[in-house]
């Protein structure tokens, strides 16, 4: 496993990172497969309080528990649950943020956040209330660093320009280039952790008539691209894709979501020396 500087921080994050997301919490897998993770390499490792009500955190926080100084966990905060939980609103107010900073530590089992993440955001923000009050989650010791997790350009240039953010999480893969327009913006500050490297499972064989902007011809030549890469260098399908978002300095990351024990071992055997 290769490693990378995030950001300007002084964490040295895993190419390959555990996006947790898809973990069930009623799953007996789910220690096993956070657990495998790390024994081939991987310390990086995102969740966010919307994730399962919360229970993806607090499933994260038991599984990482024995070795929690030897890893990074990255959650995020924004998305507010509804009492009866029949959806969320947007809340990044100050009040909000503390409490629920609280909770996540609580739900992790942890005095501190490697790296907390506004989950989202919108033009209409309060940003100089939001900056505020994460550079006081610093001061405090409750957090590391911060980023945003966003795809919205007129929410993270303003991060990216006025803010201590280290990263920002993007949706990037080969049938999703729109990222790299701004790459040149984020230069040694920012570091691009790359999600849905896989583009929605399309990139290794999921049926899909259309993705984004892409005809169904051009996206079928762009499959049929990466599956003659995969036969010329003797690959997988997954590390081609992998390597495709990699392959750019400032993408110090992509989080990929496993669900099963057997998916992982799999994914050990064919990325352990992805580089």
């Amino acid at each position: 496993m290769h490693y990378n500087r995030l950001g300007n921080s002084e964490l040295n994050i895993s190419q390959i990172a555990l996006g947790c997301m898809s973990l069930k919490s009623d799953s007996a897998e789910c220690s096993c497969i956070i657990e495998a993770a790390y024994d081939c390499g991987i310390n990086y490792f995102d969740t966010a309080d919307l994730y399962d009500f919360g229970e993806n955190e607090v499933l994260l926080g038991k599984a990482l528990k024995k070795f929690r100084d030897k890893v990074y966990i990255a959650t995020k905060v924004g998305n507010r649950w509804k009492e009866d939980r029949s959806g969320w609103t947007w809340d990044v107010s100050a009040k909000y943020i503390f409490d629920a900073v609280d909770a996540s530590l609580k739900r992790l089992q942890t005095d501190y956040i490697d790296v907390y993440q506004i989950h989202g955001g919108t033009k209409e923000d309060n940003f100089e209330e939001v900056l505020d009050t994460l550079e006081t989650l610093k001061a405090q010791g409750k957090i590391r660093y911060y980023g945003i997790s966003s795809i919205r350009p007129n929410v993270f240039l303003r991060f990216t320009e006025q803010s201590n953010i280290i990263s920002n999480m993007m949706q990037y893969s080969m049938l999703d280039t729109r990222p790299e327009k701004y790459f040149d913006r984020f230069k040694d500050k920012i570091s691009v952790l790359a999600r849905g490297a896989y583009a929605q499972g399309v990139l290794l064989g999921k049926a899909k008539d259309s993705y984004l902007s892409h005809s169904s011809t051009n996206m079928q030549s762009i499959l049929t691209y990466l599956e003659e890469l995969a036969s010329q260098y003797q690959l997988h399908k997954e590390t081609i894709a992998l390597a495709y978002v990699l392959r750019k300095k400032v993408v110090a990351s992509s989080i990929v979501g496993i669900r099963t024990y057997g998916a992982i071992s799999c994914f050990e055997a064919k990325h352990h020396r992805t580089g």
